[in-house]
């Protein structure tokens, strides 16, 4: 739950040079902040926590120009492939720019509310919920692809639908164990936990295909190229060329089991909860392994960009995306930013 943030004397990537690794920026909320936005809320309600969110943000976006740079150049990627930020012919501009900055923020206080038991869940919109819980009504799990977008936390709408969905969700983050005790504290009886994991080594993966055969959900996201300078191909993403890990269709392969997306955009008051089955199993053959990872890849680009045209404010990936690097120095590795919002 948190967004990157520049280093001290970093400026927004420039044309002609590499942008940097998306786990080279650290991130910029701690958890006594979270603690503090929640408690506003609680005390002050959502008008005044708005009131006093608008400086906040303002703030962070003048601040911050690798974040206020990064949000522009995809505001106006996505308006110019879909026309889904305004009229057709019209840019996006720096308050199209804040208000994405400040849909992030507000999103954070449901992030909080989902996970306590305090959203009001009649305000969300399911689609394609009846894969997710037929598996569950199977006994067994299967990987889910998720993004940095909107409120996944509100899959919990699912568990008061059909009880038996834990959802084990992968990060890249030292944080984990403080968040999860942030989870533990807000519902004791959450079936979300953090799994902290720097790369899927044979261990990992034995722990997750233990978690699969239980029943569990491993989610992993599929719009960040990995830590360690892992696999990672290019597919088009509106309208370029990006690239996508391989992670996610590979942990499927490896555990034999479903691979499902699951994506969250605003939908008039509330939220909209989309599932879908991207592949029943997932096979690897040596000799079409790259091409199978490819095509995998490039229909979730796809599916994710659908969503993101309802609702574009809701993408929360506040760096150079369609110029990041590759593999990452060993001096980044250790301070790695989170990969969940």
């Amino acid at each position: 739950m948190s967004t990157p943030q520049a280093t001290q004397g970093t400026q927004a990537a420039q044309p002609g040079r590499m942008a940097r690794h998306w786990s080279q920026i650290r991130e910029s909320t701690c958890v006594w902040g979270v603690w503090s936005l929640y408690w506003l809320y609680r005390l002050c309600g959502r008008v005044l926590f708005r009131a006093v969110l608008y400086p906040v943000v303002t703030y962070y976006w003048l601040a911050k120009p690798l974040a206020r740079h990064a949000s522009l150049d995809y505001l106006r990627r996505i308006q110019a492939a879909a026309g889904a930020v305004g009229p057709a012919g019209m840019m996006p501009g720096l308050r199209h720019s804040l208000r994405h900055l400040f849909s992030f923020a507000d999103t954070l206080l449901d992030k909080l509310l989902a996970i306590g038991g305090g959203y009001r869940y009649g305000a969300v919109r399911r689609e394609g919920a009846e894969v997710m819980l037929a598996q569950i009504a199977s006994g067994q799990g299967g990987i889910i692809v998720t993004a940095h977008m909107g409120c996944l936390e509100l899959c919990r709408v699912l568990a008061n639908q059909r009880a038996g969905l834990r959802l084990t969700v992968l990060v890249h983050t030292a944080h984990a164990a403080q968040f999860n005790r942030i989870l533990s504290r807000l519902d004791p009886r959450s079936g979300l936990q953090l799994f902290q994991v720097d790369d899927i080594s044979p261990a990992t993966a034995l722990q997750l295909a233990e978690k699969v055969r239980a029943g569990e959900f491993v989610a992993i996201a599929g719009d960040r190229v990995p830590v360690h300078g892992g696999r990672a191909v290019t597919v088009p993403f509106l309208g370029a060329p990006a690239r996508f890990p391989v992670g996610p269709y590979v942990l499927a392969a490896l555990l034999e089991c479903p691979l499902f997306a699951m994506g969250c955009v605003r939908s008039g008051d509330g939220h909209l909860l989309r599932f879908t089955e991207l592949a029943r199993e997932v096979r690897l053959p040596r000799a079409r392994r790259d091409a199978i990872l490819t095509e995998h890849a490039a229909g979730y680009a796809q599916w994710l960009s659908q969503l993101l045209v309802e609702s574009p404010y809701d993408w929360f990936n506040f760096y150079d995306f369609w110029g990041q690097g590759g593999a990452v120095p060993d001096a980044a590795r250790a301070s790695a930013a989170p990969i969940e919002n």
